[in-house]
């Protein structure tokens, strides 16, 4: 069994090769070739922390295995350390046997700025020029650095509840070249891409907010109850998703969905676009809504890479398990 370590991690994983793990998986989930387990996620009644278990299969990569971890929100202020913390383990499937141990925490980061660029990639207008920030914290900064690298943007704008965080972001858009300007909500009128990266339970992005022809990445909305964007905006936009079992129950559609303003049948997976199934964008006008609740087989896949990686460059810790 191999294992390798969360401060190897930086040195193992570019963004590039998590666009690349990210973008294949999805379109083997598309297929069918590869598949998610249910999700485990529950509130442990310490430290008032969410903790649970993503996993899945993967058989065009045969790839099994499982990611464990969650939010502890007093990490930072109490021991210096990030609030999200996650381990993935990852298990011959031929055998059962364990494969790997990898610290998941840059992962986790990595892969989620991953999936939203992805759709970037295969959703947004090719002309697009404005990309809009909604959240500047943490992950925010992942989210537009791999963004920043699927078109050709010439200005970042950004909102935050804070307002004080939005030096994170404009942050990451000066060490591109690009200008920044902090805007109101209705600003976001301005912007050709958006991506939403907060922790809400009750929208700030409304349908008023976002023209035609924006290309929306929502990856904040992971748990029953969450939202960031008003449910309308999905009735106006043409909706994809990594899966629509979990756009549906713990992601972003939920709220569209119970109030009866689209169906389950509505949602398209992302990977069938990365595989030409389904057109995505169909006119400069559409509005493209990519609902990011995050899946297993994101991390798996980037773990499964950082693995190969690590044994090749003779990194990786081999225990006799």
């Amino acid at each position: 069994m191999y294992i390798v370590p969360e401060r190897e991690i930086a040195n193992l994983m570019t963004r590039e090769a998590a666009f690349d793990a990210v973008e294949k998986v999805f379109a083997a989930m598309a297929t069918g070739d590869a598949y998610n387990f249910p999700v485990v996620r529950e509130a442990i009644g310490h430290e008032d922390a969410l903790y649970g278990f993503k996993g899945g299969f993967d058989r065009a990569g045969l790839t099994l295995g499982l990611k464990a971890g969650g939010y502890w929100p007093n990490n930072l202020e109490k021991r210096g350390i990030i609030n999200h913390q996650s381990t993935v383990f990852l298990f011959d499937p031929d055998t059962g046997k364990a494969k790997a141990m990898v610290g998941g925490n840059l992962l986790t980061a990595l892969r989620t700025a991953a999936a939203s660029s992805v759709s970037i990639k295969h959703l947004a207008r090719k002309d697009a020029k404005t990309i809009g920030m909604i959240g500047a914290g943490h992950q925010a900064t992942f989210q537009l650095r791999a963004a920043l690298e699927q078109r050709d943007f010439e200005k970042v704008i950004g909102w935050n509840y804070h307002p004080e965080m939005l030096p994170n972001i404009e942050k990451i858009a000066n060490e591109a070249g690009l200008p920044f300007e902090a805007v109101s909500l209705e600003g976001m009128q301005d912007a050709d891409v958006i991506i939403s990266i907060t922790s809400a339970f009750a929208p700030s992005l409304m349908a008023e907010h976002v023209s035609p022809g924006t290309h929306l990445a929502c990856m904040g909305t992971d748990t029953k109850g969450k939202q960031e964007v008003e449910a309308a905006l999905l009735a106006k936009s043409r909706v994809f998703t990594d899966e629509v079992a979990q756009s549906i129950s713990i992601g972003e559609a939920q709220h569209a969905v119970a109030e009866g303003l689209i169906k389950e049948a509505d949602i398209a997976q992302i990977g069938a676009v990365i595989n030409g199934t389904n057109p995505g964008r169909t006119s400069a006008e559409d509005i493209t809504l990519f609902d990011g609740t995050g899946v297993g087989l994101q991390d798996l896949a980037v773990a499964a890479s950082v693995v190969e990686l690590a044994i090749k460059q003779g990194i990786a810790i081999e225990v006799d398990f």
